[in-house]
């Protein structure tokens, strides 16, 4: 009887080594970033329609404090205005901006006095798109989210 009793504590001794150390193992991993694919996108731009962006560029040198250009496309089928396009993070554009149907406009999104936009880091943020169709005066949003790495 003692000889079963000793031989599942050996089995579970060992295999309750095994998984420790396993989780040890992937929990090192974790803090030192394995486990983080966003440190490694170089570009990632999505909003939601009836915009698309396809292209964006986040330098150091825009403006004063560095800024985002996004390549903004109409997919929605009818003219709209832009009026304010504000990346959190980052920064606000808020200027009239007519965006025709199946055309790209594109707009610099200044960053705030203070933020740290230096080359080699990644900037990640949301992205709002406020706007109006022509002719009616009901602002609608697009949201969306950016992960990009910021160039001289």
């Amino acid at each position: 009887m003692n000889k079963r009793g000793q031989a599942a504590m050996e089995f579970l001794m060992t295999y309750g080594w095994a998984i420790l150390a396993a989780v040890i193992a992937i929990g090192v991993l974790a803090y030192f970033g394995v486990f983080s694919p966003g440190k490694y996108v170089t570009g990632n731009v999505v909003v939601n329609p009836p915009f698309y962006i396809s292209a964006a560029n986040a330098k150091a040198s825009y403006g004063l404090d560095g800024g985002v250009q996004l390549a903004i496309k109409n997919n929605g089928g009818e003219d709209y205005n832009i009026y304010s396009v504000s990346i959190s993070n980052c920064g606000a554009y808020s200027t009239l901006t007519p965006a025709v149907a199946d055309s790209t406009t594109t707009i610099e999104v200044d960053c705030d006095a203070g933020t740290d936009l230096t080359a080699g880091k990644n900037i990640k943020g949301d992205i709002t798109i406020t706007y109006q169709k022509i002719g009616i005066s009901v602002d609608l949003t697009s949201t969306g989210t950016i992960a990009q790495k910021v160039v001289a």
